[in-house]
């Protein structure tokens, strides 16, 4: 399996550590001393510089303002945003807009996505359900306007909007949507009545929409998002087969890639720290014990490294195998999950009570760690929906 990086991947890496560079970790107050949220806003000067270094676009083709990439080279660039706890929706606006490019019909992707590669519009996705347990798309009903439940699915061209165009109508509740107070739109799954579920691309000041304040354990403003029959275009639904699964796996696959970066700082942080600390006239990181839980913690890294990569690889060449793609990210899934939490909990242990000073950053690495795993959820939950796959498909 050949895992080198194209050229113009490098490059993409090259251009978002040129970014990254000048971004402190600490531009924010510590979630640790802050009661609530620590901003009300994301860091407005990075991703104007995201923009002017087109990297808010890369994934989108040419002809919407964009490099052409692919997820890999998204994921390439959130690694790298996860080692300085970048305050920006990059994944998120990112992954909508591909999903946009790749499902929607072509009104509504010239009229967005050359505005979201300029950073003029920011895009986020309500992926987490009711509670945060249950699929997303149960979470939220969509029905014809005007119209039974059922017509219009079975068109000719399988739009699923009412027959006299009239749109949809949403009812439901969102959890914990990232970034909701900024998005100017949040792609929201939703079920219809014969169970199928369709994206809807629904602005944030749509009549019907109403925000709740929450927080996340990393100390950012999220939102739960009631929906009271909010009217939604036709032309604002994606209801292409398989819309809403390509996003879902495209925000998993790039919540790994922030954990891996996050670990792969926090690791640089701990050798730092263990070679310059002594005890009894040595370095620790010379003794043993210390040595052997940095060792352990660089293999999660490396196997966490392997399996990102293979689910990305899947997403962006649309490649068949044995199973299906959501097996890849279910196994990425299973080692981002408990792989940051390893990582975060040796490199507290190996800093000793100077992991806990909040002038130090290491607090903040862990917060935003747990954050990641709590929205990947548990490895246990990955490890059964894997097992599921693997029944359904038996490898020969």
């Amino acid at each position: 399996m050949d895992f080198t990086f194209t050229e113009e991947q490098r490059a993409a890496v090259e251009a978002a550590r040129a970014v990254f560079s000048d971004v402190a970790p600490d531009r924010a107050p510590s979630p640790a001393l802050t009661p609530g949220a620590v901003a009300e806003d994301i860091d407005r000067e990075l991703w104007q510089e995201l923009a002017r270094t087109d990297l808010l676009g890369l994934t989108l083709s040419p002809d919407h303002g964009g490099a052409g990439l692919d997820p890999i080279a998204l994921c390439l660039v959130l690694r790298e945003s996860a080692k300085v706890l970048a305050r920006v929706p990059l994944l998120e606006s990112c992954a909508v807009a591909t999903t946009v490019q790749r499902y929607a019909e072509g009104g509504l992707a010239a009229e967005l996505l050359p505005r979201v590669a300029t950073g003029e519009l920011i895009l986020t996705a309500a992926a987490n359900g009711r509670s945060g347990h249950d699929p997303a798309e149960l979470a939220v009903t969509a029905r014809p306007c005007g119209e039974c439940e059922g017509e219009g699915e079975g068109s000719p061209q399988g739009g699923g909007a009412a027959a006299d165009g009239s749109g949809w109508v949403l009812d439901g509740v969102q959890t914990a949507v990232p970034w909701a107070r900024v998005a100017d739109r949040i792609a929201v799954p939703a079920h219809t009545a014969r169970g199928r579920a369709v994206l809807a691309l629904v602005p944030r000041t749509r009549d019907g929409v109403t925000l709740e304040d929450q927080v996340s354990t990393s100390g950012e403003l999220l939102a739960e998002v009631r929906f009271d029959a909010v009217r939604v275009e036709a032309r604002e639904l994606i209801d292409t087969e398989g819309g809403w699964d390509w996003l879902r796996s495209l925000l998993t696959t790039g919540t790994c890639a922030l954990a891996l970066g996050l670990g792969e700082r926090v690791l640089a942080m701990t050798a730092e720290y263990t070679g310059k600390r002594e005890q009894f006239g040595f370095p620790v990181a010379t003794f043993q014990a210390v040595a052997v839980q940095a060792a352990d913690r660089y293999i999660d890294l490396r196997a966490m490294e392997a399996t990102l990569w293979q689910a990305a690889w899947r997403l962006s060449a649309d490649a068949g195998g044995p199973l299906p793609a959501a097996a890849d990210v279910a196994v990425a899934k299973i080692w981002a999950s408990d792989g940051v939490r390893r990582v975060v909990q040796t490199a507290q242990h190996l800093h000793g009570g100077f992991g806990a000073d909040t002038d130090y950053p290491l607090h903040r690495f862990h917060a935003w760690a747990k954050q990641i795993e709590l929205s990947l959820g548990p490895a246990a939950a990955h490890e059964e929906a894997l097992g599921d796959l693997l029944a359904a498909h038996p490898l020969g």
